[in-house]
């Protein structure tokens, strides 16, 4: 077969093909498309093409620390601010040698006539440049024939002389050598271009001395610290920030932190991190190292809190007041700390969140701030968990509006009696909860596992029966997440054996273990209806005055119990503060719902690891006004008696911390 041509005539009588023809005119396009391309870089953008070129070699690095945003109340009091630190830096010149720099660190020991901590390496480090002659002597001439003859590189002929560095050798360094060893080690770490910060916090005096010594690479510029204006108020919900990147954070460094940046590592200064944190001035790095600044440090955003410090503070001073006044009684030698919470049950948000540890020295004491502990430890809080106890037995119809029991005690077979407090005579399901009685409540458990009661009975418990509790308390936040906004938020201690009594146990709050926040939950969510609303500790960010963060209410869950039940359980919690239990932890000009609860637990108290002290705890939560809530309480302090003393005693402390705050809360 052949190929059919066309030929096409040319001007001079030729003829071509018509495929070359068409390859030859693809040619001349592709000709046309270059020349103007060139066109384009050399004239029509010759600029900008020219400074992209530039910038692809151009390094830039950031300042020192940039100021952290503030920390606010909701009434704009400042909590947390930033406090300028003297701080000296290095930007190494183009041209200093090592030994000059040397000379530098030399310098620096002695203006500051400080003592660094230095080490072995450092020391090595430094002697290899400063006794380089007799370092060199440490080498063979067989080595330097393998290094001549490429055999071995400088930085394994380095090696050998450091290994080869004794003791004895370093010994004969001055004390102003070692000490200036470590300003060496730190003006040769890292990049070249970096700034390298020497020495942070300096006297004034100490600083300007340096400064004027006019050394070459050495500036001073101001860093900035966290300053708390109450004291130690909220520290440890404030949180830490670390002075460098810490390596579980390593994370950071793809959003654009560098090793030594400065981040939260704990409390709300690691929760809201990428807010607080500034942004650092920006230098681009000229020729001989000289820097040009790019743009300038900006502070970060400001939190405001929903915290109000005046509430903060006088739960603090009471807490702290109350406490010295029970050490001094009978029983209270394990009695160590008492924690209060304030919230507006409407929203979840958080007005006052208080921990006060009293630490003892014979005579002497302090308090200590241990606020953070309320999302992180747990305590057996008693019956102040038979609201959610309650909601078993109606939604299991064990029990009804009205339902009336005499109140006694519960005999299992080969498990001893199990009572209330004292006998209570008829009690409906209201007065079972204005008067606490744990028969109520071991009658519904009973009927979980399947049983009417009678005396000597045998039964068993189930895992089911026990999520069954667990899963309802858990709608209230009992034993679950409450979502508040720090870091670490446990959720309690589930007990972990299966048994008819500790399921007994489990209704009247002797069994798993509740964070306070998970309390202040689950009163929120009675003072609510049923409506289970997240905790916030934030109520708004703001960049100056623009708010760029708005917190809003957040459902988290419905208990979902019928309206005239959980009206109930209101009604029972009214009934407390009326005529019940908790009668005198309030002015009973305010009218309140509420519930107290009393536990019985061991704890290690020498730290042997083994739970040898018999104690009993102190719990209280309510909300006022009953019809219309501005305020929930919860107060918790754990193990205010020894149960293994003679004397029966008992401090009553947590009561009058409660009937305290709500003096305070609702005097106007």
């Amino acid at each position: 077969m052949y190929e059919k041509f066309i030929f096409l005539n040319t001007n001079n009588g030729d003829f071509m093909p018509k495929k070359v023809f068409i390859f030859v005119s693809i040619l001349g396009l592709i000709f046309i498309l270059f020349l103007y391309r060139v066109y384009s870089l050399a004239y029509q953008n010759k600029d900008y093409y020219l400074n992209k070129a530039r910038s692809i070699n151009e390094v830039y690095v950031t300042g020192s620390t940039a100021p952290r945003g503030r920390i606010l109340d909701i009434n704009g009091n400042v909590l947390v601010d930033n406090i300028g630190v003297n701080t000296i830096y290095y930007h190494k010149p183009s041209g200093v040698t090592l030994k000059e720099e040397l000379v530098i660190a030399l310098k620096l020991a002695e203006l500051t006539n400080y003592e660094y901590e230095y080490n072995e390496s450092y020391l090595k480090e430094f002697y290899l440049i400063k006794y380089s002659t007799k370092a060199d002597l440490l080498i063979t001439p067989e080595e330097y024939e393998l290094y001549n003859e490429r055999k071995i590189t400088s930085e394994e002929l380095k090696q050998r002389k450091l290994e080869r560095i004794t003791e004895e050798m370093l010994s004969e360094m001055s004390e102003e050598e070692k000490y200036s060893s470590y300003f060496y080690y730190l003006m040769n770490e890292g990049y070249s271009y970096d700034n390298k910060c020497l020495i942070s916090d300096v006297s004034d005096e100490v600083y300007a001395s340096i400064l004027e010594s006019d050394l070459p690479g050495i500036f001073g510029e101001m860093e900035w610290s966290r300053v708390y204006l109450y004291g130690d108020s909220l520290k440890t919900v404030f949180g830490e920030i670390s002075n460098s990147l810490p390596a579980e954070k390593e994370e950071l460094l793809k959003k654009g932190y560098s090793l030594t940046d400065k981040v939260g590592i704990s409390g709300l200064e690691e929760y809201y991190e990428e807010y607080l944190k500034g942004e650092k001035a920006i230098y681009k790095v000229g020729k001989g190292n000289t820097l040009e600044l790019v743009s300038e440090a900006k502070r970060g955003n400001d939190l405001i809190l929903e915290i109000d410090i005046n509430i903060q503070t006088e739960v603090e001073n009471i807490i702290k007041e109350e406490m010295l006044k029970a050490k001094k009684t009978a029983n209270t030698e394990f009695y160590k700390e008492s924690f209060a919470l304030v919230s507006d049950p409407t929203t979840g948000a958080v007005k006052a969140i208080a921990g006060i540890r009293l630490i003892t020295n014979g005579k002497n004491y302090s308090f200590q701030d241990v606020s953070i502990n309320v999302i992180k430890n747990a305590y057996t809080v008693g019956s102040a968990v038979k609201g959610a106890s309650m909601t078993v037995g109606y939604e299991q119809e064990i029990i009804d509006i009205g339902t009336t029991m005499t109140d006694s005690c519960v005999k299992l077979a080969n498990i001893p009696a199990k009572c209330s407090f004292k006998r209570l005579g008829v009690v409906d399901d209201v007065e079972a909860l204005a008067m606490s009685s744990n028969y109520y409540q071991f009658i519904i458990a009973l009927g979980i596992m399947g049983y009417n009661y009678t005396y000597n009975m045998k039964a068993e418990a189930t895992e089911e029966n026990f999520e069954l509790y667990r899963d309802t308390f858990a709608k209230y936040g009992l034993g679950t997440s409450t979502g508040i906004d720090l870091p670490g938020e446990t959720t309690g201690l589930k007990g972990e054996l299966v048994a008819p009594d500790l399921l007994m146990n489990l209704a009247i709050g002797q069994y798993d273990l509740y964070t306070p926040v998970g309390m202040l939950q689950y009163i929120n969510t009675i003072a609510s209806g049923g409506t289970r609303l997240k905790l916030s500790l934030m109520n708004s960010i703001k960049d100056n005055d623009e708010i760029i963060v708005k917190n809003e209410v957040e459902v988290l869950n419905e208990v979902g119990l019928e309206n005239k039940y959980m009206e109930r359980i209101q009604e029972g919690f009214h009934s407390v503060m009326k005529h019940g239990t908790g009668y005198w932890y309030i002015n009973q000009n305010i009218d309140a719902a509420g519930k107290t609860g009393t536990s019985e637990s061991y704890i290690d108290s020498d730290y042997d690891g083994v739970l040898e002290s018999y104690v009993l705890s102190n719990s209280f939560l309510m909300y006022a006004p009953y019809d219309n809530p501005k305020y929930s309480i919860v107060v918790i302090s754990p193990n205010i008696r020894n149960l293994n003393s003679p004397s029966d005693y008992q401090s009553p402390v947590n009561r009058l911390i409660a009937r305290s705050i709500n003096d305070f809360l609702f005097s106007s």
